[in-house]
């Protein structure tokens, strides 16, 4: 009986490395160029990322993007609805990103089980249009996140804008993370690195 567990434990271990292998296999031939935006592997990156709250709009909540560890950063806080409020978060300092000709950004993060949105916008201005992408996270669990630029959402303020225009990816100013949507509480989004695709 326990050399029939000890093979059957053999043959699920060669089964997950095979299935890893092949996962590795398709992201390879999905996304056959990319260009890195950030990788944390350096302390100095925290500091192209500001803080935005809804202290803006009188709210409590409380947030911070600090460098951890493991060469990545965190973005971490609490969420309070209290004064109408009810998000944080996080936005690099505007610049030109120069991704004319990419189709989509990729994350690779870890979450809490939270929803959250990654954000876009293609002007310097602290407050206008944005574009948003909703994903969800697995609680202490490394993913990738595919953020197809058509797949973004032109918003202001929590309100989608019908009329507005679709992203154009080379007026990329200034990319971030938000959470909101009445998700109370204590909060935290580990990020690994930010890269643009091409197909």
């Amino acid at each position: 009986m326990k050399r029939v567990i000890y093979y059957s434990l053999i043959l699920v271990t060669i089964l997950f490395f095979i299935r890893e292998a092949q996962a590795k296999e398709v992201y390879k031939s999905m996304y056959q160029q990319e260009s890195l935006i950030f990788d944390f592997k350096n302390a100095d990156v925290i500091e192209y990322w500001r803080i935005v709250n809804d202290g803006v709009m009188g709210g409590l909540s409380k947030s911070e993007i600090v460098y951890s560890d493991s060469n990545t950063a965190i973005f971490k806080g609490i969420v309070s609805l209290e004064n109408n409020g009810g998000f944080a978060s996080t936005r690099t300092i505007p610049r030109s990103y120069e991704l004319g000709g990419h189709n989509g950004i990729l994350l690779r993060v870890k979450g809490d089980g939270k929803k959250y949105q990654f954000r876009l916008r293609t002007n310097d201005r602290f407050d206008g249009v944005s574009y948003r992408y909703q994903f969800a996270t697995e609680l202490n669990t490394w993913m990738i996140i595919d953020i197809p630029f058509h797949e973004c959402i032109p918003v202001f303020r929590g309100r989608i804008l019908e009329d507005a225009e679709p992203i154009v990816p080379e007026k990329i100013q200034q990319i971030g993370f938000l959470i909101s949507d009445k998700q109370a509480g204590i909060f935290q989004l580990e990020i690994d690195w930010i890269k643009a695709y091409k197909k």
